[in-house]
């Protein structure tokens, strides 16, 4: 599996870091984010290093299905009737850890500011 050894995000899939757990499996690690911006707010992270959605690959439609699949599953787990995601690609796309990650947000009490 593709990792790099900088990589903070790599180095929570590998334990190396802790981070508060909510699901692993075979293709992806999930843990709540340490700087929520919602009141539920999870990282499902890949296990194989990807930077971004620009490095996506017909290698990685299985994992990115799984991902995409994933989602709905976490966001019921966590009590959670809507949800909003959120995928940054690249500095200018607000991408601050460069490894390939969803942002899985909700629990808010009325709609969110989006914008």
């Amino acid at each position: 599996m593709n990792t790099e050894p900088t990589c903070l995000f790599c180095k929570i899939v590998a334990g190396q870091i802790p981070a508060d757990l909510v699901h692993t499996d075979e293709h992806v690690v999930v843990f709540k984010d340490i700087n929520p911006k919602a009141p539920i707010h999870l990282l499902v992270v890949p296990r194989e290093h990807i930077e971004n959605l620009f490095t996506i690959e017909n290698q990685h439609d299985q994992l990115m299905a799984h991902l995409m699949k994933l989602l709905p599953i976490l966001a019921k787990k966590m009590g959670l009737d809507g949800f909003r995601t959120i995928i940054n690609t690249g500095k200018s796309g607000g991408q601050e850890v460069f490894h390939l990650h969803v942002h899985l947000l909700g629990g808010w009490n009325t709609s969110p500011q989006l914008f």
